[in-house]
């Protein structure tokens, strides 16, 4: 008895005979078919031609999606491929196996795998490929390989034979790439300050990836500039039973994680439709650019998030792609102005010329330059003293009787948000008399919170409550100090002092 492999031009099977029926053998004999013309190494061109027939490609990986489970117990995902004949739209390609660890796991986009056996066929008059558990074979290549004989893959997936024509391929594709740029348009790739809510494109620099509750995760997108400010429709009086989050993870970030991000520019968050392991997201390096393709953005509690949905692709990117360039020149361009920390696309370019909405508040520190919320909460000593471009969204108490204690001092706590972060700064005493000047009366306190909050009121002075909120970019003064001696950090808190509300029209 003794085991038989027999390879006929794409297919290839394995038999075991003893007495011609179908059983293990101690002994293989491998016997190849003689006709090596058979087998055949298909450009993506000429695809085409070749629908419901099986094919052998090596082309490279332009982008990739996350696994995902199918109706039935396998695992399948969907890489788009590119060669030297087909590299505007490329051709998508479904490979189904029998669970997540067995597909492909591509370290980088521009990579090179070998796909045996496959199956063409036409879908939405686009020709794509279905890679088969049972019949079909790949292999992974690093496409960045200097060495003209590196020919040993990262990962294979069942029995992969490496003809000459396959090295002479492999090398094509590697030398071609050098000089190829993923074509990308950077109309197709909106930055973070001209996002709306939809379905998108979006190229960042991921800064991390956070485990916020078991199989929970978020990447941390930034491309340097910051996202639009929204409205705030969550009514005020909500706000002791339902307060507008901090941010959209349950707990935020550690410290020393927070500290390592940049203060200057949105932040992203983008969370999984799906259920992900954490062995799927090592493509996801921090510190790396890449490509988002199908991101769909959202607006919660006013704060900016995305979704990886089933839909969605990764394609990472070399730091040298012409949309990176832009981005980090943009960046460059803006840490070099005086108004670097103000909210782009609401501020001015010099810090000289303030607009109106600023003058809705008087500080006492006008040499001081302003910092982002994110130079607050990452400051590197416990108890320091910030100035601000800041909007107040919400506000506790919000009733005009309980701003003061029984005791006639004033005590409430305000929520400031700015492009890159949210924090809670409490107003308490003298503060408060700087603030609201004085004691002027319910009314007056409350009519000039309102202008802090956005509030809309009519002529009679009747408050418009159901009406989303577009609070006014102002100046504040900041100061930090902790409650506990024997845990500063964690009793960390924040106050507004120095700051006036100056009387408006």
């Amino acid at each position: 008895f003794f085991e038989v492999e027999i390879e006929r031009g794409l297919l290839c099977e394995t038999l075991t005979l003893r007495g011609g029926k179908r059983e293990r053998g101690a002994m293989s004999v491998r016997l190849r078919n003689s006709n090596r013309n058979d087998y055949k190494l298909l450009r993506l061109r000429d695809a085409h031609s070749c629908i419901n027939q099986r094919v052998n490609i090596i082309a490279i990986v332009l982008e990739f999606g996350l696994p995902k489970t199918t109706r039935g117990t396998d695992q399948c995902c969907t890489l788009r491929l590119i060669d030297e004949t087909h590299h505007q739209i490329g051709m998508a390609v479904n490979i189904f196996t029998e669970n997540a660890e067995s597909l492909p796991h591509v370290a980088a986009a521009g990579d090179i795998i070998q796909l045996c056996n496959v199956t063409l066929r036409t879908h939405i008059k686009e020709v794509n490929a279905v890679f088969y558990k049972n019949s079909s074979s790949f292999a992974l290549y690093r496409g960045n390989g200097d060495d003209d004989d590196d020919f040993v893959p990262y990962q294979v997936y069942s029995k992969v034979f490496l003809r000459d024509e396959d090295k002479m391929r492999i090398n094509m594709l590697r030398k071609w790439l050098v000089n190829f740029q993923i074509p990308a348009e950077s109309s197709d790739f909106p930055m973070l300050r001209e996002i709306k809510e939809g379905h998108f494109n979006l190229a960042g620099k991921i800064l991390h990836c956070w485990e916020a509750l078991k199989d929970n995760w978020f990447v941390y997108v930034w491309d340097g500039t910051d996202t639009p400010p929204n409205a705030i429709t969550s009514m005020l009086e909500d706000e002791i039973n339902h307060p507008l989050p901090l941010q959209l993870e349950s707990l935020p970030l550690p410290r020393d994680v927070l500290c390592t991000l940049p203060t200057v520019g949105s932040i992203l968050r983008i969370a999984f439709e799906l259920p992900i392991e954490k062995n799927h997201l090592n493509v996801l390096k921090s510190g790396k650019w890449a490509q988002f393709i199908n991101i769909r953005l959202k607006v919660y509690a006013g704060l900016w998030y995305g979704v990886f949905t089933s839909h969605s692709k990764l394609r990472h990117t070399p730091n040298e792609d012409r949309l990176i360039a832009e981005r980090q020149r943009l960046y460059d361009d803006r840490i070099s102005l005086k108004s670097r920390n103000m909210p782009i696309g609401s501020m001015p370019q010099s810090i000289d010329s303030l607009p109106e909405s600023l003058c809705i508040t008087k500080v006492n520190h006008d040499h001081v330059r302003h910092l982002t919320l994110m130079d607050v909460l990452t400051h590197s000593e416990v108890t320091a003293k910030f100035k601000c471009v800041v909007r107040v969204v919400a506000a506790v108490p919000y009733q005009g009787e309980k701003f003061c204690t029984p005791a006639g001092k004033y005590m409430m706590r305000l929520t400031l948000e700015d492009p890159t972060a949210r924090i809670h700064a409490f107003v308490v005493d003298e503060d408060g008399e700087t603030l609201f000047d004085g004691y002027p009366g319910t009314a007056n306190v409350k009519r000039k919170l309102n202008r802090l909050l956005g509030v809309t009121e009519c002529d009679d002075s009747i408050v418009v409550n159901d009406r989303p909120r577009n609070p006014a970019w102002v100046s504040v003064c900041i100061k930090s100090y902790y409650v506990s001696k024997s845990d500063v950090w964690g009793s960390r808190n924040f106050r507004i002092f120095d700051t006036k509300i100056v009387d408006g029209p």
